[in-house]
């Protein structure tokens, strides 16, 4: 059995109303062939299903970890020695960073269902990003996650 370092670990999946429109998209893509068939419909219905279903799935796989002194965040892994003191953004204030606030350089994880976020200064000198947005639905367990890292 293996044990996981992981002190945080969520996904962040989309939600179920997202998957009613990719059912939804199936249907449109059955009723567009409906006039060739049955066979062409039953293809534009499983076809236009697993199409949509596919980039919901992959849009909500995005993971948010700290884990082995390290916050992952979907591709990016930034060591937490690299990170200054995090910040905990409500939901009002979560939307000000993700539009005029937002910093061009800033490395951000956004996902506009999820309504709060946890920003982090970046203190190492050698890295442009001023800081890293997260978006995460529990903010408080992903703080003092990194806060643990850190003092690890």
């Amino acid at each position: 059995m293996q044990l996981s370092t992981a002190h945080h670990d969520e996904r962040l999946t989309a939600p179920r109303s997202w998957w009613g429109i990719a059912v939804m998209t199936g249907l449109a893509g059955a009723l567009m062939l409906l006039p060739l068939g049955t066979l062409p419909l039953l293809a534009g219905l499983v076809g236009g299903t697993a199409l949509a279903g596919l980039v919901v799935s992959s849009y909500g796989s995005a993971r948010v970890r700290v884990v082995n002194g390290a916050l992952a965040v979907g591709d990016a892994r930034i060591p937490v020695s690299a990170l200054g003191e995090p910040e905990i953004l409500d939901a009002e204030e979560a939307r000000a960073w993700r539009t005029y606030k937002a910093d061009t350089r800033a490395f951000m994880l956004m996902r506009s269902y999820v309504p709060t976020a946890v920003r982090i200064e970046v203190t190492d000198p050698a890295d442009p990003t001023p800081y890293v947005y997260v978006s995460t639905r529990e903010p408080q367990a992903l703080v003092s996650a990194l806060r643990a890292a850190r003092a690890a």
